[in-house]
């Protein structure tokens, strides 16, 4: 009894923008529900905090593996929440300062540490152990070579050949997964209005 008025909800306001698409007089109706969205987003924002520091006391309490991390994440969200209540998030304040001065360089170092785990995946990739791979070896190795401007001045042409590769063989392959998923999309909201996909419901939907 307790699932059947979330299912009941989930399912009507899935109807309902559904229809808004194919009926204009229900735009009015779309613009209040995307108002409410905000609102509704507000209480998740609590909930998601609330979780995050639950875990994090579990984890301090527990002496789970790294924990002491712990204590820098609560830290963290203590001391944003109160300079960016108390001084505010514009330019030049303590908010925006911390944000930059340890935020963005650490962001930084973990795109940079990217970097080596795609070099180590793309070594184990391009072994030509049959023709596919051979083709994926010799797409890469021009691609590389043009998107660099040392590349396309020693080599005439490669240039062009990198953007032929990009814009038609690796575009409808892009465009294919793309496909596949908005029909993956597709198909997991049409399960979850009608009620078939219960996962998002406590106790596992059962």
């Amino acid at each position: 009894m307790k699932q059947k008025l979330p299912l009941t909800i989930c399912f009507i306001m899935g109807v309902v923008m559904i229809i808004q698409y194919f009926v204009p007089a229900l735009n009015s109706l779309y613009d209040t529900i995307r108002f409410w969205l905000l609102v509704v987003s507000g209480f998740v924002l609590c909930l998601g905090i609330y979780s995050l520091v639950r875990v994090h006391i579990l984890k301090i309490r527990r002496k789970a593996p790294s924990w002491g991390y712990s204590y820098v994440t609560i830290a963290g969200l203590v001391w944003m929440s109160l300079v960016g209540f108390i001084w505010g998030k514009e330019e030049g304040t303590i908010f925006m300062n911390t944000f930059f001065l340890i935020q963005v360089p650490i962001q930084s170092t973990m795109f940079s540490l990217l970097a080596f785990f795609i070099a180590s995946a793309a070594f184990r990739a391009f072994r030509m152990k049959n023709l596919e791979a051979g083709l994926l070896l010799i797409a890469a190795i021009i691609v590389m070579i043009g998107q660099v401007p040392v590349g396309a001045s020693f080599i005439p042409g490669i240039a062009d050949l990198k953007e032929w590769i990009l814009n038609y063989p690796n575009l409808a392959a892009k465009r294919g997964i793309v496909i596949g998923v908005g029909l993956g999309m597709l198909s997991t909201a049409l399960k979850i209005i009608l009620g078939i996909e219960r996962s998002y419901l406590s106790g596992g939907g059962k």
